[in-house]
C-alpha cells in the first residue's frame, strides 16, 4: 500500500482526536461530579446521541466528495463508520451497567416493556456486520455482495431514529432537526441530485476565483 501524503495522514489524526475527545470530556465532566446527578445517565445519553452524529457525519462523506471531489472525505469513512460503532458499542455497556446494573433478568423485563430497547439492539447488530466487513479482505471475500450489504447502513440510520424517537418523544425539537439532517443526506444520494454535485462544486469554484 503507498504511503499517504502527510496532509491526509494530518486530516486523519485530526478526525481521530475530533472523535476522541467527546469521551475525555464526559468523563472530565462525571470525575468531577458535573453530570448531574445521575453520571451513568449522563453517560449513556450522550454516548446514543454522539453515536447518531457520527452516523450522520459518515453518510456526510459521499455527498462531500462528490461535491469537492477532495479524497481526504473518502478515507475517513471507514474510520468514522468505526467510531460510529464504538460510540454504539459504549452507549450499550452503559445501558447494561449503569441502567440495569447487570441484571439480566431486568433486562428481560425492558426487552417487554421498552420496544426502542429491541430496536436500538437491531440497529447495533446492522452496525456490528458493517463495522466487520469494512476491511479490505471482507470486500475481496464479498464481492458484488459487498455494497448491498454496506446500504444496510440506511436501514441502521432508520432505526436509530426510531430509538431515539421514542426516548425524546416528549421534546421533538431536536429529534426533528436530526431526523432534518438525516433526510437532506438522503435526497442528496439520489441519482438526479448526486450526478449534479459535482457540476455545482465546479461553478463554487469558479465563482471563487
Amino acid at each position: 500500500m503507498a504511503a499517504q501524503p502527510r496532509h491526509i495522514l494530518a486530516w486523519r489524526l485530526l478526525v481521530f482526536v475530533a472523535a476522541l475527545a467527546p469521551l475525555g470530556w464526559w468523563a472530565y465532566h462525571v470525575a468531577i461530579g458535573a453530570a448531574g446527578p445521575e453520571p451513568g445517565r449522563y453517560l449513556l445519553l450522550n454516548l446514543g446521541q454522539g453515536a447518531l452524529i457520527l452516523l450522520l457525519c459518515t453518510l456526510s462523506l459521499t455527498p462531500l466528495s462528490r461535491l469537492t471531489r477532495w479524497k481526504g472525505f473518502s478515507v475517513i469513512r471507514r474510520q468514522l463508520g468505526l467510531w460510529t460503532f464504538s460510540y454504539a458499542v459504549l452507549h450499550l455497556l452503559s445501558y447494561l451497567l449503569f441502567i440495569l446494573g447487570l441484571n439480566w433478568t431486568a433486562l428481560g423485563e425492558d426487552l417487554q416493556k421498552r420496544p426502542y430497547v429491541i430496536v436500538g439492539a437491531l440497529a447495533l447488530l446492522i452496525l456490528l456486520a458493517l463495522a466487520v466487513t469494512s476491511n479490505r479482505y471482507a470486500m475481496r471475500r464479498l464481492g458484488k455482495r459487498w455494497k448491498p450489504l454496506h446500504k444496510g447502513v440506511y436501514a441502521a440510520l432508520a432505526l436509530v431514529l426510531l430509538h431515539f424517537l421514542w426516548i425524546v418523544r416528549a421534546d421533538l425539537a431536536e429529534w426533528s432537526l436530526y431526523a432534518a439532517i438525516a433526510l437532506g443526506l438522503m435526497l442528496l444520494r439520489l441519482p438526479g441530485i448526486a450526478q449534479r454535485l459535482p457540476r455545482l462544486g465546479r461553478r463554487v469554484k469558479r465563482a471563487r476565483a
